[in-house]
């Protein structure tokens, strides 16, 4: 279990008891003034904070049923951690891709997928390893990288990976 601020209020529609990703919502903390927000899996714009504005981490579950409410169209460009609760490297990797969605708050989204319980997503994204790392932009693959590293180096990866699919990850690139 990550240390980080963040922790989950609801786990709707990961055990099918729910109807999907608008019910399931993740607690966030404020790095800036220290509010709690509730932020959901899928939405529109990117989360900011109810009382000071600042953008916050944007970090969800995601399953076969609702992957493309909450990733594919997502208006931001989205980190996807297809992983599972067998692998060492998956749990490893899982703070650091957290670091990583803290540090580009506003500008990614990160959406985490256990491969064992979506079977499809698997297929359809031709998982021979995890973890698996994908950067969509827009539904779109525009990266792929297999295995754990550090947070300093994923977060690399992701800037370049954005800066070569839709210039730099900057939020003001992201509007129309």
């Amino acid at each position: 279990m990550s240390t980080s601020p963040e922790g989950r209020a609801d786990r709707g529609g990961r055990d099918g008891s729910t109807g999907g990703a608008e019910s399931s919502v993740r607690t966030v903390t404020c790095a800036n003034c220290g509010r709690t927000n509730r932020v959901p899996a899928a939405a529109e714009g990117s989360p900011r904070c109810g009382n000071c504005r600042a953008p916050l981490p944007w970090i969800a579950e995601a399953g076969d049923a609702d992957f493309g409410e909450v990733a594919e169209q997502a208006s931001l460009p989205v980190l996807v951690d297809l992983w599972a609760t067998w692998c060492g490297p998956c749990r490893m990797v899982s703070p650091a891709l957290e670091q990583v969605a803290r540090d580009l708050a506003g500008r990614i989204k990160l959406v985490k997928v256990d491969i064992d319980k979506s079977p499809a997503l698997a297929r359809q994204f031709e998982v021979q390893a995890v973890p698996t790392l994908l950067i969509l932009d827009r539904g779109r693959q525009v990266a792929r990288q297999t295995g754990a590293a550090p947070a300093n180096a994923l977060r690399q990866w992701v800037d370049e990976s954005l800066s070569m699919s839709h210039g730099p990850a900057d939020p003001a690139s992201r509007r129309p």
